[in-house]
């Protein structure tokens, strides 16, 4: 997969989105794209622990997180069970942690920071509604393309 984000606002810049937070890079994919697929939670992971370890045919799982950085809501082992199930990366408007062995992982991986406290487990939260953060709503079933210039949302796949 071979993209721009920059190229992409030039060609495209009706269609997309530009994600206005300013994320971290933890993961070992420098760029990543992918169908979404939406978490929202707040200081529990289950749920993100829940759909990572399914399928996820390239797709991006981005988890709003309510920007809390009070404790992770992914680790190395969730991180690791995305990388074996196929999903391409995980934009977290949160905290994550292990971020030495989330380096080492093919799994592209945007956070606001890093906190080591792990979250609480209930699976507390909603799946496959829409979320928004730096001034943009993403939505299941969007496509999102994330490099080191940033992260920006379509309604359809634009490299195919």
């Amino acid at each position: 997969m071979d993209f721009a984000t920059a190229d992409l606002i030039d060609d495209f810049e009706d269609e997309l989105r530009s994600c206005e937070t300013q994320f971290r890079g933890f993961g070992g994919r420098a760029a990543f794209a992918g169908q979404v697929a939406t978490v929202r939670c707040f200081r529990d992971n289950g749920l993100v622990k829940k759909v990572l370890n399914t399928p996820g045919e390239g797709r991006v799982l981005v988890v709003d997180g309510a920007g809390s950085l009070a404790s992770a809501l992914m680790g190395d082992m969730i991180a690791g069970a995305a990388v074996e199930n196929g999903w391409s990366g995980v934009v977290i408007n949160g905290a994550v942690r292990d971020v030495v062995r989330l380096r080492e992982l093919d799994l592209g991986v945007k956070a606001l920071g890093s906190n080591p406290r792990k979250s609480a487990k209930d699976g507390v939260g909603s799946l496959d509604v829409p979320v928004e953060f730096g001034g943009v709503r993403i939505a299941s079933g969007d496509w999102l393309y994330s490099d080191e210039d940033g992260i920006v949302v379509a309604t359809r796949d634009l490299l195919s």
